[in-house]
């Protein structure tokens, strides 16, 4: 089985299984390009279709709905969560501007947790 993601505006909105015969040629590789071709045929449309690998085998982490594709990169990304925070392309994470501090074990025994504010550009811990 193969996964495949429905891209619009750089946006997954749907991901679907495709079975191993709709993506294998006469030699019996698997070819994105042939599930690519099954989405196609499936829907009856000519959108963007994408696979994505459930074990994050490749581009970078399984692509889920709301996600975004970044083609210069060939990856999944989660949304930037904060204009400020900038792609680091090594672990295709986002970066705040100041790392975040690490909480005491009395933080973490409370349910405390700290909360990026962006108009301050500074970590505010936060308390339950």
């Amino acid at each position: 089985m193969a996964h495949f993601a429905l891209i619009k505006n750089t946006i997954v909105q749907q991901v679907i299984v495709v079975g191993n015969a709709d993506l294998t040629n006469s030699e019996g590789n698997e070819q994105e390009a042939l599930g690519v071709a099954f989405c196609h045929s499936l829907f009856g449309t000519d959108e963007t279709w994408i696979q994505t690998s459930y074990n994050g085998n490749f581009r970078y982490r399984y692509a889920g709905i709301g996600m975004v594709y970044n083609n210069q990169y060939d990856v999944f990304l989660l949304p930037q969560p904060y204009p400020s925070w900038t792609l680091n392309t090594e672990t295709y994470e986002w970066d705040s501007p100041v790392p975040e501090p690490e909480l005491t074990e009395e933080q973490k025994e409370s349910g405390s947790y700290y909360e990026w504010n962006e108009e301050t550009q500074e970590w505010k811990l936060t308390f339950l």
